[in-house]
């Protein structure tokens, strides 16, 4: 699916066109580190935009961004310390927080306000319903926010676990394995399985079925800013530049996406462009088109719907308490709504 830009950023919210931070908004002078939710690619330019433009140092903020291997490995490496930030799923700091609270990372900008999770078969395969995945060899990178997302799906859904057998593959391997039939099905988001798909010479719209979460009811947010207890306890201002500078790369990626995809492109240069462009593309319009981001922007949550959000993966999983919202995800580090960007809400 090749999105149309012009479309998209012509219904996008004025603000995203708006100027820039501004220097000396905030005066400090701090290292801190971060994990990314998977390789480099086309859905972080905002993040390397921020940095190349200069708007973490304007906040005073030395931030170092590695490659990371999951949006759910990247909370466990915040809560482990490891990181002092992340971009994870804020569904497994749910469970982190109901496990370890005192360990237990906080979102404070939430990027995905759709559920992205998926399970892709071949489509001509007989897998066409979640029950249909009962008894078949399954496949998934092990901090896939979708694979540790599964027993939650399954317990809703009524799949007979018992005789579903998964094997953990490196990332790259996920699309060229389910190519190759070496599994029925595997775990992952929309879009980074159909771009890599197309990158392993397959042709997803013809070839690849989707078992889709929020299908069946899994209405979740996904992937967030995520910072250490520790962070959000003593330097706040330090989360208020981050915010601050990843909204504006936001802004200045909805302007220009192909100055985005160059950002990444000088952090791996092997990417193919226009397929990263029409990833970051789809990205924008899918993982981050709910209605919502009309009335909330960019960032926030809607305070209901994170609150049901929360109960879902609390049930399904059977963890051991019901964490509060506000222990879980904050937004008292974000720009004013009137500085933060809107989304394309699909009809």
């Amino acid at each position: 699916m090749i999105l149309n830009r012009r479309s998209f950023l012509a219904t996008t919210g004025a603000a995203a066109l708006a100027g820039g931070m501004g220097h000396s908004a905030f005066a400090q002078n701090v290292t801190a580190n971060m994990i990314l939710n998977w390789r480099y690619q086309g859905p972080q330019g905002w993040f390397f935009l921020a940095q190349e433009r200069g708007y973490f140092d304007d906040a005073g903020i030395n931030l170092t961004m590695d490659q990371g291997s999951g949006s759910g490995a990247a909370v466990v490496q915040v809560a482990g310390g490891s990181y002092d930030l992340g971009f994870g799923d804020i569904n497994a700091a749910v469970a982190v927080a109901a496990e370890r609270p005192d360990e237990a990372p906080v979102g404070f900008f939430m990027m995905y306000n759709r559920p992205p999770f998926t399970i892709a078969v071949l489509k001509d395969s007989d897998i066409h319903t979640p029950q249909d995945l009962e008894g078949r060899l399954l496949g998934g990178a092990a901090n896939d926010g979708a694979l540790r997302l599964f027993p939650a799906f399954a317990k809703m859904t009524g799949i007979d676990t018992s005789g579903i057998e998964i094997t953990n593959m490196q990332a790259n391997l996920r699309e060229q394995m389910l190519r190759t039939r070496q599994v029925e099905g595997v775990f992952g988001f929309v879009n980074t399985i159909r771009f890599s798909a197309i990158l392993s010479g397959m042709n997803p719209d013809e070839e690849i079925r989707w078992i889709n979460f929020a299908d069946y009811g899994m209405d979740l947010y996904s992937n967030c800013l995520i910072a250490s207890r520790k962070l959000v306890e003593e330097q706040p201002d330090v989360l208020r530049g981050i915010s601050a500078a990843v909204n504006q790369g936001l802004k200045d990626t909805l302007a220009d996406p192909e100055a985005a995809i160059e950002a990444v492109a000088r952090r791996e240069s092997l990417i193919e462009k226009d397929v990263e462009l029409a990833r970051l593309m789809a990205t924008l319009e899918d993982e981050m088109s709910h209605p919502e981001g009309a009335t909330y922007g960019i960032g926030a949550v809607d305070p209901d719907r994170f609150k049901r959000s929360i109960d879902i993966v609390v049930e399904a999983n059977d963890l051991p308490n019901t964490p509060a919202a506000d222990t879980i995800f904050t937004e008292a580090f974000l720009p004013p709504l009137e500085d933060r960007v809107t989304t394309l809400a699909k009809a």
